[in-house]
């Protein structure tokens, strides 16, 4: 998104420019949100299965988009129940920011100022979600910036994109997989999950493509609901993906009713997915989601790790700090309760 902005063609991977253009801007430390995505599955993969193999309610349906969660809290109160309690990647990478990350730099978690730069709006009211956890009280995110508000303080900085060097995130949280890359597109999520979740149950990985089904065939506002059956063992894994609101409220309706059953859900309130998000760029009379999410899986497809419980950082993390997916430390600060507005 940040490429169009700046005349390039769509799907143009211009993070390292991007990361080059914040540090010119002040910013101390750079991180890409896909790692924390990949952070997302790890939970969400296990709280899946455990869901499905202990009598948990389902179907699970994913939590990741803040505008699908409000309008469930508002429209659907009695379906939150089967919200995912995962924190989306964003508030995520902000709670581990200031405890994980705060911690391995020996400062306060006051002294450190969160901006996440996304494609959603309505990351900015997610972003008053608060973080309690041992000593430390406050937010996760302090500041969301969008695309296209990004794209304006780079111009009003005069920095000239294409004169900048790539630059690369920072540690301790830099590593990333095409898992992680693909939550942007209608399916990702979906997928990235049972890629993880197959190898959870199974002890091994499955084929890379082995859940392609789960993806969005094109963008149309009429295509409404992406359905695909797995087995995994013993287990038969009944999904569905949707985007946009009108899509969504049909199928929740059905989901209620109990005219269709399903496992996993995925949820995303922008038609397209994140990449079709409202602070993306605009272009009059013109949908570029899917075009855009086409680049995240050639991304994908070309990663040197493609499922999120290779990410070695992530490893690492667990290992350090949360000890295991789905611990009390990592229920304390990646999980979250959703609440129902009568």
């Amino acid at each position: 998104g940040l490429g169009e902005e700046f005349g390039l063609p769509i799907g143009t991977d211009v993070e390292g420019k991007m990361a080059a253009a914040l540090r010119r801007l002040g910013f101390d430390k750079i991180f890409d949100t896909n790692f924390s995505a990949d952070l997302t599955i790890m939970e969400e993969a296990h709280e899946f299965i455990d869901r499905v193999q202990n009598g948990g309610v389902l179907p699970l349906i994913t939590s990741c988009s803040p505008g699908w969660v409000k309008y469930c809290e508002h429209y659907f109160p009695d379906m939150t129940e089967n919200l995912s309690s995962c924190k989306s990647p964003q508030q995520m990478f902000g709670a581990v920011m200031k405890t994980y990350f705060a911690d391995a730099l020996q400062v306060s978690p006051n002294r450190i100022f969160t901006i996440s730069v996304m494609p959603c709006v309505a990351k900015k009211g997610e972003s008053n979600m608060e973080l309690f956890y041992e000593e430390y009280s406050g937010h996760d995110t302090d500041v969301v910036l969008t695309t296209r508000e990004l794209t304006r303080m780079i111009r009003s900085a005069h920095i000239p994109p294409f004169s900048l060097e790539n630059r690369e995130f920072d540690r301790l949280m830099k590593e990333y997989t095409g898992a992680g890359v693909i939550f942007g597109a209608t399916g990702g999520v979906m997928e990235a999950a049972l890629r993880s979740a197959y190898y959870i149950i199974k002890g091994e990985n499955p084929p890379a493509e082995a859940f392609t089904a789960v993806r969005s065939q094109g963008f149309n506002e009429n295509d409404g609901v992406q359905e695909a059956n797995f087995q995994i063992n013993d287990i038969t894994v009944r999904t569905a993906v949707v985007s946009g609101l009108g899509n969504t409220r049909e199928l929740i309706r059905k989901i209620e009713s109990g005219v269709v059953h399903y496992d996993f859900v995925e949820v995303m309130a922008c038609p397209g997915g994140c990449v079709g998000g409202g602070g993306q760029p605009i272009h009059d009379g013109e949908e570029r989601a899917f075009e855009r999410g086409k680049n995240l899986y050639y991304l994908d497809r070309n990663a040197n790790l493609r499922f999120s419980h290779e990410n070695p950082d992530v490893i690492q993390m667990y290992k350090e700090y949360f000890e295991a997916p789905m611990s009390h430390k990592a229920h304390m600060l990646l999980h979250t309760e959703h609440k129902k507005n009568m």
